[in-house]
């Protein structure tokens, strides 16, 4: 018997460390790598980690590495040396474009190519699910084991944690109620729960929509300002209420609200994206230069709860053939794509308008 945290759970515990600014270990045999979130970085910190006597790296990836004009010798990431006199405000303007128009020359940099990079890949990968910045400070150390029990560190094993980082969590209905809504008294809420630790999803079920048939559905990414605030940057929160009206009218339908906000980037990381569509830059752009591809959501979550609740045919109401695609890919079948074209105005044509030409939008 042991009482002691499993792989999901451990990495579920290394993700609230690196959101508070506490470093981890990430190990791989006898290789260990010590790191922490860049925009969580302190001087307090950063002078600990100098402490050690270690070259000290900062990881980003090829998309943000593009941005400042450095090297990715390793594909999809680079590691940046980190220059002896550099503070963490140095870091983090790395890390964060939020100044590069007024500072753009934060280079040159050292870029590593030699060893092997695969630790800071799944650092990369950490932080992501962290829903923090892409950016990662650290170090390369020896017996990563004994260090981690020696300062009291979350250790995550290449081994058993890098399926994890890449596969989609399980997840499991944990209730369900009855929920008259505006659209339809015959409402009904479930409530998902992935095994790591992450945020839950939910299904609103109108009426009874027979399992054995094509159900009117949606995947829905949460939007806390378009949905709830009737922000007029996007189109969400009029698709919202189109698909659920809709549903309502026929009398059956199942919308997934799921929690990947700003395209699976999180809503601190769709603020720093907002702040630089001000700048002048649009929404894939904003993306690749915080160091995110275009869009980070994982479709695969709806297919999953589609199926726990037994669907297996769906007329699904989007204009986005990537969740068609993902969604064929994933055993649930899309017999016909229902448009949803509603909510264009005058301060999202821009933004609509980059959704058709550059993410394939049917608009």
């Amino acid at each position: 018997m042991s009482l002691g945290p499993a792989p999901v759970e451990t990495l579920a515990r290394a993700r609230a460390d690196l959101r508070m600014g506490v470093p981890v270990v990430l190990a791989e045999g006898t290789a260990g790598l010590l790191c922490m979130g860049a925009e969580t970085l302190t001087p307090e910190r950063l002078t600990d980690l100098r402490a050690l006597g270690r070259p000290l790296m900062l990881t980003i990836t090829a998309r943000r590495a593009e941005t400042l004009k450095a090297r990715a010798y390793d594909g999809d990431i680079a590691r940046l040396a980190v220059p002896g006199d550099a503070d963490a405000g140095w870091v983090q303007a790395v890390a964060d474009p939020a100044d590069d128009l007024r500072t753009p020359m934060k280079g040159p940099f050292k870029c590593y190519r030699d060893s092997d990079a695969a630790l800071h890949r799944a650092a990369i990968s950490a932080v992501k699910s962290a829903r923090m910045l892409p950016a990662v400070i650290g170090c390369d150390i020896d017996d990563p084991w004994g260090f981690a029990a020696q300062h009291g560190l979350t250790l995550l094993n290449l081994a058993t944690t890098r399926d994890l980082l890449a596969e989609t969590s399980p997840l499991h209905e944990i209730v369900h109620a009855r929920v008259p809504l505006q659209v339809s008294e015959a409402g009904r809420l479930h409530i998902f729960r992935p095994e790591d630790g992450g945020e839950e999803h939910y299904a609103i079920e109108i009426g009874d929509p027979p399992r054995d048939a094509p159900v009117l559905s949606r995947l829905h990414s949460a939007c806390f300002t378009g949905d709830l605030l009737g922000s007029l940057k996007c189109d969400c929160g009029p698709q919202l209420r189109a698909a659920l009206a809709q549903m309502g009218a026929e009398g059956a339908g199942v919308l997934l609200y799921l929690n990947q906000e700003g395209r699976g980037i999180g809503l601190a990381n769709k603020m720093r994206a907002y702040s630089l569509q001000d700048q002048g830059f649009d929404t894939v752009e904003a993306n690749h230069r915080l160091g995110f591809e275009d869009d980070e959501r994982d479709f695969r979550i709806g297919a999953a709860i589609l199926r726990e609740m037994g669907f297996g045919v769906v007329r699904l109401m989007t204009n986005n053939p990537a969740k068609v695609a993902m969604m064929q890919a994933n055993g649930i079948d899309v017999a016909e794509r229902v448009p949803l074209r509603v909510g264009k105005g005058k301060h999202n044509e821009a933004y609509l308008a980059t959704k058709a030409a550059k993410s394939g939008h049917l608009l």
